[in-house]
Order: structure tokens, then sequence, then C-alpha cells
């Protein structure tokens, strides 16, 4: 099951659940604890590959759900029955306690099937531009992150965080050449 959508998830046992369940890049909100920079990368994902918003079945959830489609409203939404995502212990309620199956079936009513090729981005590229492995790398990234919309990210995440938002190849030579020119204003 490759998902063109992001799915916007609560947190990392979430996204662990959706990646076993299907093949879907995910942006966690950290719970309830959604910021400015969390919805900025949400709404570039809307705008690059489309979202899809798949929260817990209670008050916390429908919260960040709310917040998102007030600020997207375009985005789409998956949902879970209560009872499907109890924990066997009785004691939890999330995604994360969903079956694989459950999981398919609540994003299969809402997600376009994949049929753009997945971007790559080649490691040596990144650096090669001072974006990876540098003494300059980090404030390099963060300005890379802002001219490009796709959140701080580090070292290790970058590639991934460029690949998932569909950055090509020739958007990226463009950015670089943009950082280099303000590094030379700058000196």
């Amino acid at each position: 099951m490759n998902i063109k959508e992001i799915i916007v998830v609560e947190g990392k046992s979430d996204t662990v659940a959706v990646k076993r369940a299907t093949n879907a890049d995910t942006i966690e909100t950290n719970g309830s604890a959604i910021n400015e920079e969390t919805l900025s990368r949400i709404q570039h994902a809307a705008e690059t590959r489309g979202v899809i918003v798949f929260t817990d079945p209670d008050y916390p959830g429908r919260r960040i759900r709310a917040i998102i489609e007030e600020r997207i409203p375009t985005v789409k939404h998956a949902f879970l029955e209560k009872k499907k995502t109890i924990a066997k212990n009785g004691k939890g309620l999330g995604i994360e306690h969903a079956t694989d199956d459950d999981i398919r079936q609540a994003i299969q009513s809402v997600y376009t099937v994949e049929e753009q090729p997945a971007v790559e981005i080649p490691l040596i590229d990144l650096m090669a531009a001072r974006l990876v492995g540098h003494p300059d790398a980090r404030k390099r990234r963060e300005r890379l992150s802002e001219l490009l919309h796709i959140g701080q990210v580090n070292g290790k995440g970058l590639k991934k965080r460029l690949e998932m938002f569909r950055i090509t190849p020739e958007q990226l030579a463009n950015t670089i050449t943009v950082l280099d020119k303000e590094e030379k204003q700058d000196e």
C-alpha cells in the first residue's frame, strides 16, 4: 500500500504502527503540543503531496484535527473506531494499539496511490554542498530548511526530509546557489 499523502500522527508509536501497516511518510505533532513549525511543515506537505490526518479517537486527537483543519482546510481525515484502538490490557487508547488491517482499512478510504517515482538525493551531494559532515553544516541546513519550508532537521535526517517533500535535485541545487550567494554577501 504505497501512499502519496503524508500521514499526520500524534507521536513516534503511531508512526511505527502506520509504517508497519503501509508504505507512507509521517509527520508527528508530538501530541497536543502541536506548534507553528509543525503546522508549517504540514501546510507545505499539503501543498506538495497532500495530507491525511490520522489521530487518536479521543479529545486530544480531535483537538489536533481541529487545529490542523482550521489552518489547512484541504486535509483528508482517516478515522478508527475507539474500540479498535484500545490496548490489550485495556489501559491505553491510540492508533499504536490498532491492528495493521484496521490501520490499512482506515487509510484506504482516503488515500491516493503513489504514482510519482521517489526522488533520490545522493548523500555525496549533501556532503559536497557542506550540508552534512562540515563545520558549517548546521548553519547551512537551518537556512536551507527555511528556504525550502521543510522544517529544521539534523544531518542524519536531511536526506529523508528532502526526499519526503519531493525536493528535486534541481530545486536543491538552486537553493544551494542561494545559500552560497548569501554567504558571500555576509563576508
